[in-house]
C-alpha cells in the first residue's frame, strides 16, 4: 500500500516537494490557497482537497509547507482550517518557516485535539527542493518524526530531530540569519571589487578557491553579475527571517549588529519593489548606493 500524506500550500518549495513525494510513490491530496495551482500536481497523479480541513480528514498525515506565520496560523485555525479535522491519531508536520510562538500555538492546539505534531522547516530553496536535497531541522513528537523518515527521505537528504517544538524554528532562523548577513557582506565584496576596476569573474575564482568557499557564493555569484534574480528564494521570505532571528535575540539580549544591518539592506530593497525577487537581489542596494552618492 502506497502511504498516503496531505500537502498545504504549493509555492516554490511546497510544490516541488509534493511533486517529490508523486515521483516516489506516495498518494498526495494537494491544497492551495488559489486551488488553480493545484493543477499542474493533478497531472501527475495528485488529489485535490477543497479546504485544509478536507485534506486533514482524508490524510493521517499531512505536510504544510507555507510563506510565513500567519499563513501558517491561518490555515490551521481559520473556518475550514486544519484544527477542525483533528482527531486522535492524526499527524500534523509544519515545514514553514516560523517563529517559535507561532510553533508553539500550532503544536498546542493539535496536540490539545489528541494530534501529533512536529515543526520540519528546511534548509534549502527552489533546487534542493527539486533534487530532493533539503536539509530539514524536526522538532516535536519523536514518535511522529520516526513516522515521517519515508517522507522525509525523498524530500530531504539529511533530517535532523532537535528536540522539544521551537527548536526548529530557532535553528532555521539561525541558519537564515547568518545567510543574509553573507549575501549581504557578499554584495558589497562584488561591488567594490568592479569599483576597484577587478574582475567580478576572476573575484569569484579567488573565493571558490579560499577558506571562504561555498555553495551560495558559487551558485549566486554567476547570475548576481547578469543581474538575474530569479526567484529560489524570495527576498521578501529572507527579510521576514531576519525580522524574526533580530526577534529572537532581542528575546534573550544576543546582540546582533551585522544581521541588524543586513536586514536593513533588505528592507530597502523590499521598498525598492525587489521583494518577489531572489533574495540575492539584496545585491542592487549597494549598487544603488554606489550610483546615487
Amino acid at each position: 500500500m502506497a502511504m498516503e500524506v496531505g500537502f498545504l500550500g504549493l509555492g516554490i518549495m511546497g510544490k516541488a516537494m509534493a511533486t517529490n513525494l508523486l515521483r516516489k510513490g506516495f498518494k498526495v491530496t494537494v491544497w492551495n490557497r488559489t486551488l488553480s495551482k493545484c493543477d499542474e500536481l493533478v497531472e501527475i497523479g495528485a488529489s485535490v482537497g477543497e479546504t485544509p480541513a478536507a485534506v486533514v480528514k482524508k490524510c493521517k498525515y499531512t505536510i504544510a509547507m507555507l510563506s510565513d506565520p500567519s499563513a501558517a496560523l491561518s490555515v490551521v485555525f481559520d473556518a475550514d482550517g486544519v484544527l477542525e479535522q483533528v482527531v486522535s491519531g492524526k499527524g500534523y508536520i509544519d515545514m514553514s518557516t516560523v517563529d517559535v510562538d507561532t510553533s508553539s500555538k500550532i503544536s498546542e492546539a493539535i496536540t490539545s485535539r489528541g494530534g501529533h505534531f512536529l515543526e520540519a522547516p528546511v534548509s534549502g530553496s527552489k533546487k534542493p527542493a527539486e533534487d530532493g536535497q533539503l536539509v530539514i531541522l524536526a522538532a516535536g513528537e519523536k514518535a511522529l518524526y520516526e513516522e515521517a523518515i519515508p517522507f522525509f527521505d525523498v524530500l530531504g537528504k539529511k533530517s535532523f530531530f532537535l528536540g522539544q517544538v521551537g527548536n526548529g524554528a530557532k535553528m532555521k532562523l539561525v541558519v537564515n540569519m547568518i545567510m543574509g548577513s553573507m549575501m549581504n557582506a557578499f554584495s558589497e565584496g562584488l561591488v567594490l571589487a568592479d569599483r576597484s576596476g577587478l574582475d567580478s569573474k576572476t573575484l569569484l575564482d579567488v573565493l571558490d578557491l579560499g577558506a571562504i568557499a561555498n555553495p551560495m557564493f558559487k551558485l549566486k555569484g554567476p547570475t548576481m553579475i547578469q543581474n538575474n534574480y530569479s526567484p529560489a528564494f524570495p527576498l521578501k521570505h529572507q527579510q521576514k527571517d531576519m525580522r524574526l532571528a533580530l526577534a529572537q535575540g532581542d528575546a534573550i539580549a544576543v546582540s546582533m549588529p551585522v544581521a541588524a544591518a543586513a536586514n536593513e539592506a533588505f528592507k530597502k530593497a523590499k521598498s525598492m519593489g525587489l521583494g518577489d525577487l531572489d533574495f540575492s537581489a539584496v545585491y542592487e542596494t549597494v549598487k544603488h548606493l554606489q550610483h546615487s552618492s
